[in-house]
């Protein structure tokens, strides 16, 4: 199915980065219904989509006649199955484990047309692997969106040992409907461009921070006016998730070996449940959980 022709899409998986990717496909003008596992969930993703869109008019970056048309052409459902019936796209934004994500695949493969693309949201997992789980292996891609969605401008896509040249003409003029730039990986191999890029990075600056060379704050600092980052290294993995980097550490650990070994001060914070900004507290201190 070509761009042109995709105007229903399904975003599964409402949490930090589903909102956000739900609000973008339906600023660039898709119905589209969120689906999570329960309505507590879709409330939190519902809630988080309506300070996004109130930020957008209060900067002027939309009206709020445009903000409410957004909202009007947003729905929200806990039944994935009926969801999959009737969308021409999926974006998979699950939880970053292979089971889980493998599942939700199999069950909208069941349902949803034969031609619908199913773009996975993964910043670590084998796009292959996540194919092979379907019967459309051709139609899968991997679509890595960075936080938050509705601001950042890159999506990075990955390209399945089966994903065709169709599927990938379709996703990145889809990119470009949505109104970002794009970076192609054309070997699916772990942690893709970005994510093997940053974790190595923030692994780095960890261990600077656990050797006493210098505090999380001068660390990043460092990088913002040396290198004209926009966030340091710890800034955006307390962002992303430490929970989320250091499954991701640990798995090109597996793959490339001990450069991708995690610090003791990552995993510590993790074990005691600060993972960042969402628990108020990582390498970074933010106050109240958001």
């Amino acid at each position: 199915m070509s761009a042109e022709g995709i105007e229903r899409a399904a975003v599964v998986g409402g949490g930090v980065m589903g909102n956000g990717i739900a609000q973008v496909l339906a600023q660039a003008g898709l119905t589209v219904t969120l689906v999570d596992v329960d309505d507590a969930a879709l409330d939190r993703a519902r809630t988080r989509i309506d300070k996004s869109l109130a930020r957008f008019v209060k900067r002027d970056r939309l009206t709020e006649d445009e903000a409410a048309a957004v909202r009007g052409r947003l729905a929200f459902s806990t039944d994935l199955e009926a969801t999959g019936r009737t969308v021409d796209h999926v974006v998979e934004t699950v939880v970053e484990d292979l089971d889980v994500k493998r599942d939700v695949l199999g069950r909208l493969d069941a349902v949803c047309d034969p031609a619908v693309v199913f773009a996975s949201n993964t910043s670590q997992f084998s796009i292959s692997r996540l194919a092979a789980a379907t019967s459309r292996p051709d139609r899968v891609i991997g679509s890595h969106w960075f936080n938050p969605p509705p601001l950042m401008d890159l999506i990075e896509i990955i390209r399945a040992q089966q994903t065709s040249d169709e599927t990938l003409a379709t996703t990145l003029a889809l990119a470009e409907r949505y109104g970002k730039q794009t970076v192609v990986c054309h070997k699916d191999t772990p942690g893709f461009i970005t994510s093997r890029l940053i974790a190595h990075l923030a692994l780095e600056a960890a261990r600077i921070v656990e050797e006493g060379i210098a505090t999380a704050d001068d660390v990043d600092r460092a990088c913002r006016q040396a290198f004209n980052h926009a966030m340091g290294p710890l800034e955006t993995i307390d962002f992303s998730g430490l929970d989320t980097t250091l499954k991701v550490a640990d798995a090109m650990r597996t793959q490339y070996g001990e450069r991708f070994l995690a610090p003791q001060n990552l995993r510590s914070l993790v074990a005691a449940g600060h993972l960042g900004r969402k628990t108020g507290k990582g390498f970074g201190d933010y106050g109240e959980a958001s």
